[in-house]
Protein backbone atom coordinates (compact mmCIF):
# COMPACT_ATOMS: atom_id res chain seq x y z
CA UNK A 1 0.00 0.00 0.00
CA UNK A 2 1.51 3.35 -0.98
CA UNK A 3 0.45 6.82 -0.02
CA UNK A 4 0.67 9.68 -2.46
CA UNK A 5 3.38 12.18 -1.55
CA UNK A 6 2.09 15.68 -1.25
CA UNK A 7 4.12 18.75 -0.72
CA UNK A 8 3.39 20.43 2.62
CA UNK A 9 3.26 24.22 2.58
CA UNK A 10 6.01 25.95 4.57
CA UNK A 11 5.07 27.20 8.07
CA UNK A 12 5.65 30.77 6.91
CA UNK A 13 4.69 32.59 3.74
CA UNK A 14 7.13 32.54 0.87
CA UNK A 15 7.74 35.48 -1.44
CA UNK A 16 7.01 36.63 -4.04
CA UNK A 17 3.29 36.11 -3.89
CA UNK A 18 0.75 37.42 -6.27
CA UNK A 19 -1.25 40.14 -4.64
CA UNK A 20 -4.63 41.38 -5.51
CA UNK A 21 -4.95 45.02 -6.42
CA UNK A 22 -4.77 47.20 -3.30
CA UNK A 23 -3.48 44.35 -1.09
CA UNK A 24 -0.35 45.11 0.93
CA UNK A 25 2.47 42.72 1.69
CA UNK A 26 2.66 41.45 5.25
CA UNK A 27 6.18 40.36 6.10
CA UNK A 28 6.53 37.42 8.45
CA UNK A 29 10.11 36.55 9.26
CA UNK A 30 11.67 33.15 8.97
CA UNK A 31 12.36 31.62 12.43
CA UNK A 32 16.10 31.52 11.68
CA UNK A 33 16.06 35.20 10.82
CA UNK A 34 14.31 35.96 14.11
CA UNK A 35 16.96 33.97 16.00
CA UNK A 36 19.75 35.79 14.22
CA UNK A 37 18.17 39.18 15.02
CA UNK A 38 17.75 38.19 18.65
CA UNK A 39 21.39 37.15 18.97
CA UNK A 40 22.58 40.31 17.24
CA UNK A 41 20.52 42.46 19.59
CA UNK A 42 21.98 40.70 22.63
CA UNK A 43 25.54 41.42 21.53
CA UNK A 44 24.63 45.03 20.86
CA UNK A 45 23.53 45.46 24.49
CA UNK A 46 27.07 46.10 25.72
CA UNK A 47 26.94 49.86 26.23
CA UNK A 48 29.85 52.13 27.05
CA UNK A 49 29.85 54.65 29.85
CA UNK A 50 31.05 58.20 29.39
CA UNK A 51 30.87 61.33 31.48
CA UNK A 52 30.02 64.95 30.87
CA UNK A 53 33.20 67.00 30.36
CA UNK A 54 31.69 70.42 31.18
CA UNK A 55 28.12 71.40 32.08
CA UNK A 56 26.03 70.56 29.02
CA UNK A 57 22.45 70.74 27.81
CA UNK A 58 20.49 67.52 27.39
CA UNK A 59 17.98 67.55 24.51
CA UNK A 60 14.96 65.45 23.54
CA UNK A 61 16.26 65.01 19.95
CA UNK A 62 19.56 65.21 18.10
CA UNK A 63 19.34 68.86 17.08
CA UNK A 64 20.20 72.22 18.61
CA UNK A 65 16.65 73.26 17.73
CA UNK A 66 15.18 70.41 19.80
CA UNK A 67 13.61 70.95 23.21
CA UNK A 68 16.17 71.61 25.95
CA UNK A 69 15.39 69.34 28.89
CA UNK A 70 18.13 69.63 31.52
CA UNK A 71 21.62 70.88 32.18
CA UNK A 72 23.95 68.00 33.03
CA UNK A 73 26.64 68.72 35.59
CA UNK A 74 30.32 68.01 35.04
CA UNK A 75 31.37 64.37 35.64
CA UNK A 76 27.81 63.04 35.37
CA UNK A 77 28.10 59.41 34.22
CA UNK A 78 25.96 58.50 31.21
CA UNK A 79 25.47 55.29 29.27
CA UNK A 80 25.88 55.59 25.49
CA UNK A 81 22.96 54.06 23.58
CA UNK A 82 23.34 55.46 20.05
CA UNK A 83 26.38 57.27 18.62
CA UNK A 84 26.00 59.50 15.56
CA UNK A 85 28.47 61.91 13.96
CA UNK A 86 27.93 64.85 16.32
CA UNK A 87 25.32 63.51 18.73
CA UNK A 88 25.06 60.71 21.29
CA UNK A 89 21.86 59.28 22.74
CA UNK A 90 22.51 58.58 26.41
CA UNK A 91 20.76 57.06 29.41
CA UNK A 92 21.11 58.40 32.94
CA UNK A 93 20.95 56.45 36.19
CA UNK A 94 17.14 56.76 36.29
CA UNK A 95 16.80 55.13 32.87
CA UNK A 96 15.69 58.27 31.04
CA UNK A 97 17.03 58.86 27.52
CA UNK A 98 18.49 62.14 26.26
CA UNK A 99 20.58 63.49 23.40
CA UNK A 100 23.84 65.34 24.01
CA UNK A 101 26.43 66.82 21.69
CA UNK A 102 29.37 64.44 21.33
CA UNK A 103 31.90 67.22 21.97
CA UNK A 104 30.42 67.65 25.49
CA UNK A 105 31.43 64.10 26.53
CA UNK A 106 34.63 62.75 28.03
CA UNK A 107 35.99 59.22 27.91
CA UNK A 108 37.04 59.58 31.56
CA UNK A 109 34.61 57.49 33.55
CA UNK A 110 32.81 58.40 36.72
CA UNK A 111 30.29 56.57 38.87
CA UNK A 112 27.51 57.96 41.00
CA UNK A 113 26.62 56.60 44.44
CA UNK A 114 23.06 55.24 44.44
CA UNK A 115 22.93 53.92 48.01
CA UNK A 116 21.84 56.29 50.79
CA UNK A 117 25.21 55.73 52.48
CA UNK A 118 28.18 53.60 51.46
CA UNK A 119 31.61 52.99 52.94
CA UNK A 120 34.66 53.17 50.69
CA UNK A 121 37.20 50.65 51.98
CA UNK A 122 40.98 50.35 51.69
CA UNK A 123 40.74 46.92 50.02
CA UNK A 124 37.91 44.98 48.36
CA UNK A 125 36.77 43.25 51.56
CA UNK A 126 33.90 43.91 53.96
CA UNK A 127 36.27 43.94 56.96
CA UNK A 128 38.83 46.33 55.43
CA UNK A 129 39.44 49.74 57.00
CA UNK A 130 37.11 52.55 55.95
CA UNK A 131 38.75 55.27 53.86
CA UNK A 132 35.72 57.56 53.62
CA UNK A 133 31.93 57.45 53.45
CA UNK A 134 29.90 58.36 50.39
CA UNK A 135 26.33 59.62 50.31
CA UNK A 136 23.75 59.32 47.57
CA UNK A 137 24.53 61.23 44.32
CA UNK A 138 28.25 61.58 45.14
CA UNK A 139 30.34 61.44 41.97
CA UNK A 140 33.54 59.39 42.09
CA UNK A 141 36.15 58.69 39.44
CA UNK A 142 35.94 55.06 38.26
CA UNK A 143 39.31 53.31 38.33
CA UNK A 144 38.14 49.79 37.51
CA UNK A 145 36.18 46.71 38.53
CA UNK A 146 37.80 43.98 40.58
CA UNK A 147 35.62 41.25 39.13
CA UNK A 148 34.54 40.21 42.62
CA UNK A 149 31.71 42.70 43.13
CA UNK A 150 33.84 45.70 44.06
CA UNK A 151 34.69 48.92 42.20
CA UNK A 152 37.89 50.89 42.67
CA UNK A 153 37.17 54.64 42.88
CA UNK A 154 38.88 57.96 43.58
CA UNK A 155 37.36 60.93 45.42
CA UNK A 156 38.09 64.45 44.17
CA UNK A 157 40.37 64.99 47.19
CA UNK A 158 42.61 62.13 45.94
CA UNK A 159 41.47 59.40 48.35
CA UNK A 160 41.11 56.01 46.65
CA UNK A 161 39.36 52.88 47.78
CA UNK A 162 36.83 50.19 46.97
CA UNK A 163 33.08 50.05 47.32
CA UNK A 164 30.49 47.46 46.42
CA UNK A 165 29.42 47.63 42.78
CA UNK A 166 25.74 47.52 43.79
CA UNK A 167 26.15 50.86 45.59
CA UNK A 168 27.07 52.82 42.42
CA UNK A 169 25.84 53.37 38.88
CA UNK A 170 28.10 53.80 35.87
CA UNK A 171 30.44 50.84 36.15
Amino acid sequence: MSFPLTRMPPPYPTFPRKREKGQTRKAILNPWTLLLLLLASQTAMAFDFVSVAEPAILYDANSLKAKKLFVATRYLPLEQVVVLDNWVKVRDNTGKLFWIEKRQLSGKRYVIVTAPLTVVRASPEDKADAVFKGTKQLGLEWLGNTGSGWVKVRHEDGSTGYLKSGDVWGN
